[in-house]
């Protein structure tokens, strides 16, 4: 991917490489004059670009990130579920899981080690049976049903690995329009972004994020 921004911190504005400027509310690209350029410019990828979007526009997405696979998850599914929590976290976005152990529990630790914002919507009722790394715990009971209601709340879902449970929030994603991304052993569908690593996941989000379509 590899797209760079410019970014004007005194003039609060995000500016692509046409010269088009991020409207914060519309997630839109517009061809508006900018204001009065600061002192300073900086050249910035995406993901630090949504980095400042979340933490110091107006307009942040307050919509959170899905992030699933299995709970037998395997070392390397583990280290890269951590770090796309910490990474997600870093940027300043929200993440939804079902709250449960393996890769949803590795990423809430990667949000946890960074101060950032995890959710888990459990399919039982019993608190108890969230990770011990969840932030916000909803024991939603709904079963099966979950695996809808966190495709539906998410702005988009990363699939690390595989499963019969990672299969069906992928089909439900992709069923009401979401961008699905796929890493670490994730099945190939068609609509679904597959990644190298952790970083490529999280500047896919980024892309998404500022209204960019990374790869269609």
């Amino acid at each position: 991917m590899n797209q760079t921004f410019v970014l004007d911190r005194t003039a609060r504005e995000l500016r692509d490489g046409k010269g088009q400027c991020f409207d914060t509310l519309t997630r839109t690209w517009t061809a508006m004059p900018s204001g009065e350029a600061g002192d300073t410019l900086e050249i910035v990828d995406a993901v630090v670009a949504v980095a400042w979007l979340q933490r110091h526009s107006q307009h942040p997405l307050r919509v959170p990130v899905a992030v699933i696979g299995p709970r037998d998850a395997t070392s390397a599914q583990l280290g890269a579920a951590l770090r796309v929590g910490e990474l997600l976290a870093d940027c300043g976005l929200v993440v939804i899981g079902d709250g449960g152990h393996g890769v949803t529990q590795a990423a809430c630790e990667g949000v946890r080690r960074v101060g950032g914002t995890s959710i888990g919507l459990l399919p039982g009722t019993d608190p108890a049976s969230a990770n011990a790394y969840v932030g916000v715990i909803l024991p939603a009971g709904a079963g099966e049903a979950s695996h809808a209601m966190i495709a539906q709340l998410a702005f988009c879902v990363i699939a690390i690995g595989d499963g019969p449970d990672v299969r069906s929030v992928v089909a439900l994603g992709r069923r009401f329009g979401k961008r699905v991304i796929g890493l670490a052993g994730a099945a190939q569908a068609v609509a679904v972004v597959q990644v190298a690593d952790a970083r490529a996941a999280v500047e896919t989000v980024a892309l998404a994020v500022l209204g960019m379509v990374p790869g269609a």
